[in-house]
């Protein structure tokens, strides 16, 4: 039998105050996901519940069958690992590995031979007799990362994990995360604001806000099919556009930015008319020096001549903020091509919006 993590109806009232209302979660064994979302969205305090720190106002936690709520957290055999890596000064890493187990109890020989396991699959093996003031950030999270799964849990928890380190080495502990996730089998609960992180670690990803769960789906599926406005905003960067929609036809008399969708385009639209968000990710918006370079089977309306004012490098990508009538439009496009077209702030330049890259949202 399956040993999931199942959430059922979960609210938590803090006094008036709703932090996770009326949640509905399935986590298989194995999986590796990610709540995100901003501060204050419930995402935290639903892992608090998942451990066992927090008690559920209403609904239920059950794991491998059994009902959880009231069992204490040294009891559910979950590893947590915190933004603090809260390891012990005084000790060595491989007395810091190891103490879970020591308190358990476990024979000697025992702990080492787990300790120098653990120690190895990340890479650390060399360090186990120093203590922790001398490692550097990065090597004290791998060592709280480690010494959560020395007791063989069942599911990790990880809060914030990585927040604290420097961006260079919270890109490669990450990847190392997930290579001892997919490494060890076991099932991974991870809670972040970093969209980034999320997108690329997991194999599912929760988009809270505001208490709810906006989406859950595969990172590609979140970023390309966002089910809600909230996660297109908040996941990845998009235009927005508000408008009347009429058949495939999205109109603004106040701004007369006009533009046509496609009729399959993804969204959550129940009708073919009403007013509307559209919006389009900055890499599928195309930018264009000379309008006379573009295809002549360009969708006429989606053509919009603006002037960019502002030029960010960011490596692969240079990114335009482009005004547009009363209205500032972000476009992507690499480097590469961005150096061949010869374009600067105060260029006038004609952008295009591709019908079929559209998504629509009701207002």
């Amino acid at each position: 039998m399956s040993k999931d993590l199942i959430l059922t109806n979960i609210t938590k009232k803090f006094d008036q105050i709703v932090a996770v209302r009326d949640m509905n979660l399935n986590v298989k064994e194995g999986e590796f996901v990610c709540f995100l979302g901003p501060s204050g969205c419930g995402k935290t305090t639903t892992l608090r519940m998942i451990a066992g720190f927090e008690i559920p106002t209403s609904g239920t936690v059950q794991y491998d069958g059994k009902l959880i709520n009231d069992i204490i957290p040294q009891k559910r055999n979950f590893g947590i690992v915190f933004q603090s890596y809260a390891l012990f000064p005084h000790m060595t890493v491989a007395e810091n590995v190891g103490f879970g187990l020591k308190m358990r109890k476990v024979p000697k020989a025992q702990i080492k031979k787990r300790v120098d396991e653990l120690l190895e699959l990340v890479g650390l093996s060399d360090q186990k007799h120093k203590r922790p003031p001398e490692l550097s950030g990065g090597q004290q999270q791998r060592v709280a990362l480690v010494r959560s799964l020395a007791t063989y849990p069942q599911i990790l928890l990880l809060d914030e994990p990585l927040s604290a380190l420097d961006a260079k080495i919270r890109v490669n502990l990450r990847a190392e995360v997930k290579r001892v996730q997919t490494e060890l089998g076991i099932t991974m609960i991870y809670v972040t604001h970093d969209q980034e992180e999320a997108l690329s670690i997991s194999d599912r990803v929760i988009v809270m806000n505001e208490g709810y769960i906006e989406q859950i789906d595969k990172p590609i599926k979140i970023y390309k099919n966002p089910g809600t406005r909230f996660v297109a905003d908040f996941v990845g960067t998009s235009n927005f556009f508000e408008g009347e929609l009429w058949g495939n036809t999205v109109t603004n008399k106040e701004t007369g930015l006009n533009f046509t969708i496609s009729k399959d385009v993804p969204g959550t639209l129940k009708s073919a008319q009403g007013n509307v968000n559209i919006s389009i990710r900055p890499e599928k918006t195309q930018l264009f020096k000379d309008a006379q370079k573009f295809p002549k089977d360009f969708e006429k309306m989606n053509l919009k001549e603006g002037t960019i004012e502002v030029v960010t490098f960011l490596g692969v990508i240079v990114r335009s903020l482009v005004k547009l009538a009363d209205k500032h439009v972000i476009v992507d496009i690499t480097e590469k091509d961005f150096e061949k077209s010869m374009m600067k702030m105060g260029d006038t330049v004609t952008l295009y919006f591709p019908p079929e890259d559209f998504l629509v949202f009701e207002s």
